[in-house]
C-alpha cells in the first residue's frame, strides 16, 4: 500500500510497504536541478550532489562508505535538470543506518574547503570527459537549440569556469536556500517500519523554515533550428525533434504511444526501418522529454558521416507519415503491451519502486497506483494519438548535429 503524508516540519514523505521482500531503499528527492541555477552558479547543484557525500562534522567520507559497505549496501545520487536525488538501499534489517546516514548529510554536510578542491577536480575531469564524447555533446547541444537562452538549456555538469571559481560560501548558500524540508520528498519502499520513518525524519528537520520549490520561468517558443558542431570523427551523431508538451499535460499517456511506436523499441518504425531494413545504424532510439512546464520528442541517432543525408531523409519521412496518417491498430497493441510491461517490471524491487514513488510525488503532486495507470495507458486511442501526431510532429523541427560536416550541408533538411 502507497502511503504519503506531510511532516510537521514541511518534509512530504511517501511509502510503499513490500511483502516477501528483504531490502528497502529509501531516497531524498529534492526539487531543485540545474534549471534553478544562475548563469554564475551553472553546475553548482552537481557539485553539490558529490559534495553531500564527503560528509558530515561527525562523519568522514571514508566512514560512510565503511559503513555502508559493511552491510552490502548501495548508494549514491544523481542530478537532472529539475531535481536531485540521493539515494541508500540496504537490508531491511540495516536500514536504520542509511536514515541516519542520509539525513545527517542532508541536514549538515560539511563541506570542508580541502575536500571541495579535490572535488572541484574531479568534477573538471567528468566535464572534459562528457565533452570527448560525441554522442553526449550532440544531446547538450540539441537541447540547447530547443530552449535557447533558457536554463533547461544548459548541461547539467555546468561550465568549467563556474566550477572553477564557485567558493565554499557560494555553495553552502546554495545549499541552504534550496535544501531545506518544503523542497524535499522522502520516499521509501520494501520491508519498512513507517512510524520509524515519520520519527526519525520529524526529529532530524526539527526547527527552522520549512521553504519550498524553487520559482521557474517557462521557456519561450522559439527554438533554434539548426545547430552543427564540426568534429573530424568516423561516425556523425544527430538528434532531431520536436517541442511537446509539458511533464502533466493529459496527453502525456498517448504520446508514450506514439514515442513507442516511432523508436521505443525493436519493432518500432525507425528501428526496423533503418536498422533492421537498411542497416544504417547499430542503435537509434526516440524519446519523450519532460519538463514541468515545457517538452519535447527527440529522435537519437550514430551513423556513418556519408550516411547522414539518408537517415535523417528517413527519419523525417517516418515523422511526416505519423504526423498525417498516425498509428495503426497493431503498431497500438505491441505499444500498449510494451508499455504494461515496463510498468509491471518496475515494480520487481525496492529500489525501483521507491524511484516510482518518488519521482511521481515530487514531480506529478501525486502517486498513482499501477492499475491506474494501465487503466490510463489502456483507455488511449487511436484518434488521441493522430491528434497529437499531427500536432506535434507537423511543427518546426530542431536538428542538432556533431561529425565532420558543416551547417550547409544539412540546412535544407530542416
Amino acid at each position: 500500500m502507497i502511503e504519503t503524508t506531510t511532516l510537521s516540519n514541511g518534509l512530504r514523505l511517501v511509502t510503499e510497504e513490500m511483502d516477501g521482500v528483504r531490502s528497502a531503499c529509501l531516497g531524498f528527492w529534492v526539487g531543485t536541478g540545474s534549471r534553478d541555477e544562475a548563469p554564475e552558479q551553472a553546475g553548482i547543484s552537481h557539485f553539490l550532489e558529490h559534495l553531500l557525500f564527503k560528509g558530515t562534522p561527525g562523519r568522514s567520507a571514508r566512514s560512510i562508505a565503511e559503513a555502508i559497505d559493511a552491510v552490502g549496501g548501495d548508494m549514491n545520487a544523481f542530478t537532472t535538470k529539475e531535481y536531485t536525488t540521493f539515494y541508500v538501499r540496504t537490508l531491511a534489517e540495516d536500514l536504520s543506518l542509511g536514515v541516519e546516514i542520509l539525513t545527517d548529510i542532508m541536514r549538515d554536510p560539511a563541506l570542508r574547503p580541502d575536500e571541495v578542491d579535490a572535488e572541484r577536480q574531479v568534477i573538471l575531469e567528468e566535464v572534459l570527459m562528457h565533452l570527448d564524447e560525441p554522442s553526449d555533446v550532440v544531446q547538450e547541444r540539441f537541447t540547447e537549440a530547443m530552449f535557447p537562452g533558457h536554463p533547461l538549456g544548459r548541461e547539467v555538469l555546468g561550465l568549467p569556469e563556474v566550477i572553477t571559481a564557485v567558493s565554499v560560501d557560494d555553495i553552502r548558500s546554495f545549499f541552504e536556500h534550496h535544501y531545506r524540508p518544503g523542497n524535499i520528498v522522502v520516499a521509501a519502499a520494501g520491508a519498512l517500519d513507517r512510524p520509524y520513518l515519520v520519527d526519525a525524519l520529524e526529529a532530524a528537520f526539527d526547527g527552522g523554515s520549512p521553504g519550498g520549490p524553487p520559482a521557474r520561468e517557462a521557456p519561450p517558443g522559439s527554438v533554434r533550428r539548426l545547430d552543427v558542431t564540426t568534429r573530424d570523427s568516423e561516425q556523425a551523431h544527430l538528434v532531431v525533434g520536436v517541442r511537446g508538451p509539458a511533464r502533466r499535460a493529459p496527453e502525456r499517456f498517448a504520446l508514450s504511444l506514439l514515442n513507442h511506436t516511432l523508436g521505443g523499441g525493436i519493432s518500432s518504425r525507425l528501428f526496423q526501418t533503418i536498422r533492421e531494413e537498411r542497416g544504417l545504424a547499430y542503435s537509434i532510439v526516440s524519446d519523450r522529454i519532460a519538463f514541468a512546464d515545457a517538452g519535447a520528442l527527440a529522435v537519437s541517432v550514430g551513423t556513418a558521416p556519408e550516411h547522414s543525408r539518408q537517415v535523417l531523409d528517413l527519419v523525417l519521412a517516418e515523422l511526416d507519415a505519423l504526423a498525417a496518417e498516425g498509428v495503426t491498430k497493431a503498431e497500438l497493441d505491441v505499444a500498449k503491451g510494451s508499455l504494461r510491461a515496463d510498468t509491471l517490471l518496475g515494480l520487481e524491487d525496492s529500489g525501483s519502486r521507491m524511484s516510482r514513488i518518488g519521482a511521481s510525488l515530487l514531480l506529478h503532486g501525486e502517486v498513482l497506483e499501477a492499475d491506474e495507470i494501465l487503466t490510463r495507458i489502456e483507455a488511449v486511442t487511436r484518434d488521441e494519438i493522430a491528434g497529437i501526431a499531427g500536432q506535434l510532429l507537423a511543427g518546426e523541427r530542431v536538428l542538432a548535429a556533431v561529425g565532420p560536416f558543416d551547417e550547409g550541408e544539412l540546412g535544407e533538411l530542416v
